[in-house]
């Protein structure tokens, strides 16, 4: 069976979200240490949102990057209305969404290399999970993006549903529906992958 290398997130508790958005508001008036913890309370959650909206994986540091350089510019503005977890990954969504756009407006040579052989071959190899990993991440990669975007907020980031339709824009009820459909379709391709193949006939 393949077991994800991403351990899907249980709910997270309400009290690591206030602390995390106590953290913000302290940053905001500040404090240098609020700000280190919270930049590393939601790092692995933004370097996993932006991985799976974005199409180049040598673009996802840089990505969150820009996100929490955005964040931390716009700390002043933020009021803690919503948790700090769903404003960040808010802006993690806008800095994907500024950067499809400046690669469509730009030009693309046609000589250079495809990426994903580099990428494969650049792989650590013989790490427990790693396959497993991959595997996930690929079947994930087929999802349609939406029903993507909210599997991945809900099941592998562990926002509430009203915090993923927010950010989405969407009713909760379209939010459930599009979780529920990503996970009937990875089930199917993972009973697919289990099942085996045709036996070897000997000459």
């Amino acid at each position: 069976m393949i077991t994800p290398a991403l351990p899907l997130a249980h709910e997270r508790s309400e009290s690591a979200d206030e602390s995390i958005t106590a953290w913000a508001l302290a940053a905001r008036g500040g404090d240098s240490a609020a700000v280190d913890r919270f930049v590393r309370a939601l790092h692995r959650d933004v370097i996993r949102y932006v991985a799976h909206l974005c199409a180049d994986p040598q673009a996802v540091d840089d990505l969150a990057q820009d996100t929490f350089l955005r964040a931390l510019g716009s700390l002043h503005r933020f009021e803690g209305r919503s948790s700090a977890r769903t404003w960040l990954l808010a802006i993690a969504r806008r800095a994907v969404a500024d950067s499809i756009r400046h690669s469509a407006a730009r030009p693309r040579p046609a000589d250079l290399p495809d990426w994903e052989p580099a990428a494969e071959l650049a792989q650590p190899r013989g790490l427990p999970g790693f396959d497993d990993g991959v595997a996930l991440l690929e079947l994930l990669a087929g999802l349609p993006d939406e029903r993507r975007e909210a599997f991945v907020l809900t099941q592998l980031l562990g926002l509430p549903y009203a915090e993923a339709a927010e950010m989405s824009n969407c009713p909760v009820g379209t939010v459930r529906s599009r979780v529920a459909r990503a996970r009937a379709t990875l089930l199917a391709l993972l009973a697919a992958a289990e099942e085996p193949g045709p036996a070897l006939v000997a000459a």
